[in-house]
């Protein structure tokens, strides 16, 4: 079995949740690790957008934004972003949404705006940017992040992307249709929503973690499913795959 680390593990099997039709809007960083090893591998259809107007693009280095021009010269077809959102994601066409967060709650709420109080943060961060539209808009929503304290928090400073709002039917209330996060894929584990009340429950345990690992870098209660899976390891031709495509990335973007 080849040697693997926990990075590696987390975006393989983000990578793996993507099927080849889907139609796929990309964040930055892992997430679009996750979304180009996919094309590289099992999934070689998948249509991959990114906020910047690029539709079907297949870069052979990751985007350093959604500015990069690796993304419109490997593109099928590049839009004006008020097309992007308004026909191609808020009429919904697109089926996946793959995101992050600086900050996560148990039913999915994304905080990428501040840490700590709104008007005095100790940390200002990036924004939302396309995510917001992005978290009620797509017909599911995939999150990936590396799990701790510190970010899988019982209460987000800010909701910046609406997931379950406060759990059961909050996120319908606001007349969202979407499904919501269905998946999230931590370096630990994988979780899904309760069927009933929406919190993330552990589904399935990455080999070597065990439950009080996830416990002790969870920041709520952490509830297990009745039937917790063994994820399955990153195969030798995955973990080749992703680490050409981070070598090639490094290369093109050494100095930058």
């Amino acid at each position: 079995m080849t040697d693997y680390n926990s990075t590696e593990m987390m975006t393989v099997t983000a990578a793996r949740a993507l099927k080849n039709d889907d139609v796929c809007f990309v964040g930055i960083g892992m997430p679009s690790a996750a979304c180009n090893l996919a094309r590289l591998t099992h999934a070689p259809d998948i249509t991959l957008i990114y906020e910047s107007g690029t539709i079907g693009t297949k870069p052979d280095v990751l985007p350093l934004s959604i500015g990069d021009g690796e993304l419109c010269e490997t593109a099928m077809n590049t839009v004006p972003v008020t097309e992007m959102f308004r026909y191609w994601l808020q009429g919904g066409k697109i089926s996946v949404g793959f995101l992050g967060a600086a900050q996560l709650d148990k039913f999915g709420n994304i905080n990428t705006t501040v840490i700590g109080d709104y008007d005095n943060p100790k940390v200002r961060l990036p924004g939302g940017g396309g995510a917001p539209e992005i978290a009620t808009s797509c017909g599911e929503i995939f999150l990936v992040m590396k799990q701790s304290k510190r970010g899988f928090v019982e209460k987000i400073d800010f909701v910046t992307s609406l997931g379950y709002g406060k759990g059961g039917d909050d996120r319908a209330s606001y007349g969202v249709t979407t499904k919501g996060p269905s998946r999230l894929i931590t370096d630990l584990c994988i979780m899904e929503p309760h069927p009933a009340d929406r919190h993330f429950i552990v589904t399935s345990i990455h080999p070597g973690v065990s439950r009080d690992d996830i416990i002790a870098a969870t920041g709520w209660q952490v509830e297990f499913a009745d039937k917790v899976a063994e994820t399955p390891v990153p195969s030798a031709h995955e973990l080749q795959v992703l680490r050409d495509l981070h070598a090639r990335t490094n290369a093109a973007h050494e100095g930058q």
